[in-house]
């Protein structure tokens, strides 16, 4: 169980949204600001939680920090890009 003060620090992370994300948000980019320490999943639930349309994003959508795609667990800092990828089709 981790435990983050309100008062401790944060960090602003850029949120990146391609194709259908991008629609459902309005937008392709937002700065979401978290406690750190925090995840990929963490940041996932903060833009769930606080952007109009964003409901509809996956709780467990594909995600990329800084280019590289990541799991959900993996770690974020103050300043890095976490870009929200919805699933490809092909044909």
């Amino acid at each position: 169980m981790r435990l983050t003060s309100p008062s401790g620090p944060s960090g602003t992370i850029r949120v990146r949204f391609f194709a259908r994300y991008a629609e459902l948000v309005g937008r392709s980019e937002a700065a979401v600001a978290v406690p750190l320490p925090a995840t990929v999943g963490d940041v996932v639930r903060r833009v769930r939680d606080q952007l109009p349309g964003a409901r509809d994003i996956p709780e467990r959508p594909l995600a990329a920090v800084n280019l590289r795609h990541v799991k959900l667990d993996a770690s974020v800092r103050d300043g890095d890009e976490v870009a929200l990828l919805p699933p490809i089709a092909g044909g």
